[in-house]
């Protein structure tokens, strides 16, 4: 054999699976046919919030006025906005890539043609163990299909030249929500059109409802309920289309091997195998959960599993944190307060407005709340929402107590540190 594994797709999951079979002494291959950092550090989250950080620096210029700063009034420079993203890309790609040594890092097509053997460019190496790990790409709609100019994905609206005086967003997730308030700071008119019937489908009401207004006051045009076919697109000179993605698995030769799908993506059981013994697969390409770090986690897992085949692990943890960069910040971790009532469990919510927080005020940063469920009998904490400044940092102390099975006291007796923003967490309970 050629290699002990090969691992198809160099993104978050891929790559953190090549770093932990190095690491466990595997003779490993990774191939991309791309750029070194798939989506996420090429065309999802590390471009994104790089636009975003330059908004948000645009925007605190603009109220220094506030905190006693007086300057001129503050000039965009969309050009060099687009050369520092495209630094900031390039240093974190030369970091993987130094972090790839001692694995072969192979740039190009593949297909698997057995479940031993993967074709590269006319070339076939051998390998024990395969894993898949090619993300998703966004999905496009019949009646609004891409065309790198009017009409673009989440992809090329990264790359824009120049800031478009008008912008239709088709789809109210978070994506759509990110890029509303990324280019609102920027001064663009904007038009956010959800077919559900509120922002963000499938989290907290109360949250969509606070963003939703908040995008009002911004100057936003929301339409909820509303379907993008009966809209006039004439009147927006660019339109972004991001109603969701789909797992990346065409030409992978997956139907000539049998391996199994199920809606679209690769099915896997507990231990990130497919229906072949040999191939496993991770991240976005099979995965429920469509997240960089979740991605990240099942990479691991699955290398672990793969180097250690006597004793694998299964994919237990549930508990994952849900970030959205827009202004302010959205992160959600565990279980909402809708769900819980489904369940029927009886709930205790425990809330804290931000604008009752010495350090929100201090950083003039006061719109949003925490939210924290718990059940009401054991006290158990069941999962919280934080809508507000630096939210999703804040997210990570909560999710370490819903994934670690803490109670309400555990949280109320911790000591938070004066002034911050971590202590709101403190002051909800």
């Amino acid at each position: 054999m050629d290699y002990d594994l090969c691992v198809i797709g160099a993104g978050w999951a891929g790559f953190n699976a090549a770093l932990k079979a190095k690491e466990s002494g595997l003779r490993v291959c990774l191939i991309e046919r791309a750029a070194l950092g798939g989506t996420c550090l090429n065309s999802g989250c590390i471009p994104t919030k790089t636009l975003i950080q330059s908004a948000r620096i645009y925007s605190s210029l603009k109220k220094s006025v506030n905190f006693g700063v007086e300057t001129d009034a503050p000039r965009l420079n969309f050009s060099k906005i687009q050369e520092r993203k495209e630094k900031v890309i390039a240093q974190l790609r030369q970091g993987m890539q130094s972090l790839c040594k001692g694995i072969d890092f192979i740039n190009a097509p593949a297909q698997i043609v057995s479940c031993e053997e993967i074709k590269l460019d006319g070339k076939t190496i051998k390998t024990k163990y395969i894993l898949i790990a090619t993300g998703s790409s966004p999905f496009e709609l019949p009646s609004l299909k891409f065309d790198e100019k009017k009409i673009l994905s989440s992809n090329d609206i990264l790359n824009l030249n120049k800031i478009p005086d008008s912008l239709l967003i088709v789809g109210g997730g978070v994506i759509g929500c990110e890029f509303a308030s990324l280019f609102a700071a920027f001064g663009t008119k904007l038009t956010v059109v959800e077919k559900m019937p509120q922002l963000l489908p499938g989290l907290d009401k109360e949250m969509a409802k606070k963003l939703e207004g908040i995008f009002r006051k911004k100057g936003i045009q929301v339409r909820t309920n509303t379907d993008a076919s009966g809209l006039n697109t004439d009147d927006y000179e660019k339109i972004l289309v991001c109603v969701g993605r789909s797992p990346e698995i065409s030409g992978l030769g997956l139907e000539k091997l049998g391996i199994k799908t199920e809606k679209g993506r690769i099915w896997v059981d507990d231990y990130l195998k497919t229906n072949i013994p040999n191939i496993y697969a991770a991240g976005d390409c099979a995965a429920k959960i469509m997240l960089a770090h979740f991605a990240r986690y099942q990479g691991i897992l699955a290398a672990n599993n793969i180097a250690n085949p006597a004793a694998p692990q299964k994919a237990q943890n549930n508990i994952v944190p849900n970030c959205i960069f827009t202004e302010p910040e959205i992160a959600c971790v565990g279980m909402d307060e809708d769900t819980a009532v489904t369940q029927g469990i009886a709930t205790k919510i425990y809330r804290f407005d931000f604008l009752g927080c010495g350090m929100a005020r201090i950083k003039d940063e006061t719109e949003g709340f925490i939210k924290i469920i718990s059940d009401n009998d054991t006290q158990q904490l069941l999962g919280a929402c934080i809508i507000g400044p630096a939210a999703t940092e804040l997210i990570a102390t909560l999710t370490l107590a819903v994934s670690s099975g803490l109670k309400i006291p555990h949280l109320k007796n911790t000591i938070f540190a004066h002034p911050t923003l971590s202590e709101a967490i403190q002051e909800a309970l």
